[in-house]
C-alpha cells in the first residue's frame, strides 16, 4: 500500500509533509519521523519553490542539471537505514545536492540538538561545487550550524563515485543518483555489517538496491522498488548536458 502512495503525500509547510508520509505509511519508525520534522524541507530547496512547493511530493530542480528527489523517496532512504543509524553511526550521503538527506541523516546519528554528546558523522559528497557551498548555508539556515561546527556533518566536493575514503569506513552509504552497475569503492568503503542503498540502472529501468555487508565481507542484495533517478556521473558530463 504505502508504495501505491508514492507522490500523493502532499503538505502545505513541513509538519503537514511528514503527517502525510506517516499516513501514507511511507514512515513508519519515530526516529525517520523525528529525523524530517527536525529537519525543514522549504530550506533546502532554491527559494522560488521554499513557500509551497517544498512540500509538494515531487522532485524539485536545483540547478546544474540536478534534483531534489521527491519527499517520499527521502522517507524510504531513511527507513531502509534506520537500523544502522543509531546515534554514533557513520553515514556517507553521495549526491547530497542541497542537503537535506544528510541534515536527515546527522538529526538521527548526532542526537537531537547541539549538547548531545554522539560522536556519528554524516559526510554528504557533491560533485557541483556550488550546490556543496549552498547546502552549508541551507544547514545554516535551518538552525543546523551545530552540526558543521561541531564536525559532526561535512559537506564536501568530490566524485561520489570513488566514495570518501577519508572517513571510512560507514555503516551506511546512500547513493541519491542511478549508475549502471554499482561502484567498487563505495563496496570497499562499506563497513563489516553496514548498508548500501544505491539506484541501479540506465534509462531502460533502474530499480533501487539494498546491498549488506556481513561481518565476513560477503554481500547479500535486494531490490526494493523500481525507481526513477537522475545519472550518476562526472562532473563535467553533468554540467555538459546543460
Amino acid at each position: 500500500l504505502a508504495s501505491t502512495m508514492a507522490w500523493r503525500s502532499h503538505g502545505t509547510d513541513n509538519a503537514s509533509l511528514v503527517t502525510a508520509l506517516t499516513r501514507n505509511g511511507i514512515l513508519k519508525h519515530r526516529e525517520c519521523i523525528d529525523a524530517m520534522r527536525r529537519v525543514d524541507r522549504g530550506n533546502y530547496v532554491p527559494r522560488e519553490y521554499a513557500t509551497h512547493e517544498a512540500y509538494e511530493d515531487h522532485p524539485l530542480p536545483i540547478g546544474y542539471n540536478a534534483t531534489i528527489s521527491a519527499p517520499h523517496m527521502h522517507a524510504y532512504a531513511l527507513e531502509w537505514a534506520r537500523e544502522l543509524c543509531s546515534p554514533g553511526a557513520k553515514v556517507l550521503d553521495v549526491g547530497s545536492g542541497t542537503g537535506y538527506l544528510s541534515a536527515c541523516f546527522a538529526t538521527m546519528v548526532l542526537g537531537d540538538d547541539a549538547e548531545s554528546e554522539s560522536a556519528g558523522l554524516v559526510v554528504g559528497v557533491e560533485h557541483i561545487d556550488e550546490l556543496s557551498e549552498s547546502a552549508v548555508e541551507n544547514v545554516k539556515r535551518d538552525g543546523k550550524a551545530w552540526m558543521l561546527n561541531r564536525g559532526g556533518l561535512a559537506l564536501v566536493t568530490g566524485d561520489g563515485r570513488l566514495g570518501w575514503e577519508a572517513s571510512a569506513p560507514y555503516d551506511v552509504i546512500h547513493v541519491g543518483a542511478s549508475t549502471p552497475s554499482v561502484p567498487r569503492a563505495l563496496i570497499e568503503q562499506l563497513k563489516p555489517g553496514g548498508r548500501l542503498v544505491i539506484p541501479v540502472g540506465d534509462s531502460s529501468g533502474q530499480a533501487m538496491r539494498i546491498i549488506d555487508k556481513a561481518a565476513d565481507g560477503s554481500l547479500s542484495e535486494r531490490a526494493a522498488m523500481g525507481v526513477i533517478y537522475v545519472p550518476l556521473t562526472a562532473r563535467e558530463a553533468q554540467l555538459g548536458r546543460f
